[in-house]
């Protein structure tokens, strides 16, 4: 867990590859502020990860290089948990650009924490109410494989906070998907909100419409403007 001044945060995540098109994401939300700067790490064709807890960022930025060069999901999860001598203070996530997944949940993380994976995804959290909010997250990600990637990273994560989310709820939340450029097709935050997942939903929302449009725009600076459209 991170903690400010004796109070603890807690966090839950969905990292998902969509198998049609390769996209890579991570849906998160966590009582404190700005979990996105610190928590998510994807690169396009290379891999989704999400490191949380008391959370190392430079854990997500070494498991995308190991990824980069080659080394799956579990075994760059390996190599990361080895890099680091307080990683059972650590919950970790990652999708590979293959569909494999691995993720560890550190001795130190408080209940209730752990993990639920799949192909193309881990669900992941720590001071959940249960084990059935990981299992939620899962659940939904599997049950809307026919949505675009974002779509089923905030479906899962709604179903977490839907199945009762984290002990003193969330604060901040945020939504990242790759696609084939360099450059993130969404990136979108939350902070400092009494019900981040659902703000994150209504700025979803309002983003879908323009995403092909701004990926098409940094090729061609002519094409008309989403409202001539």
């Amino acid at each position: 867990m991170d903690f400010v001044r004796g109070i603890s945060f807690n966090t839950f995540s969905i990292m998902g590859r969509c198998r049609r098109t390769g996209a890579l994401g991570v849906g998160i939300t966590t009582r404190s502020m700005a979990v996105t700067s610190r928590c998510p790490f994807v690169a396009a064709n290379i891999g989704a990860v999400a490191t949380q807890a008391s959370t190392d960022p430079r854990l997500g930025r070494l498991a995308l290089r190991l990824l980069e060069q080659g080394f799956s999901a579990p075994k760059a999860l390996e190599e990361v948990a080895a890099s680091d001598p307080y990683i059972e203070h650590r919950q970790i996530g990652i999708v590979d650009r293959d569909g494999n997944s691995a993720a560890r949940t550190g001795k130190e993380n408080k209940d209730w924490a752990g993990h639920v994976t799949g192909r193309d995804y881990v669900a992941m959290g720590n001071v959940l109410l249960g084990e059935h909010v990981a299992e939620a997250i899962a659940r939904a990600f599997e049950q809307f494989a026919d949505e675009v990637l974002e779509e089923r990273l905030l479906r899962a994560i709604e179903a977490g906070r839907d199945a009762g989310g984290q002990h003193g709820g969330q604060r901040s939340s945020g939504l990242v998907v790759f696609d084939r450029e360099v450059f993130s097709r969404t990136d979108l935050r939350v902070d400092l909100h009494d019900e981040p997942v659902g703000e994150l939903r209504r700025v979803y929302n309002a983003y879908a419409p323009l995403m092909q449009y701004f990926t098409l725009r940094a090729a061609d600076p002519t094409i008309p403007s989403p409202e001539a459209l």
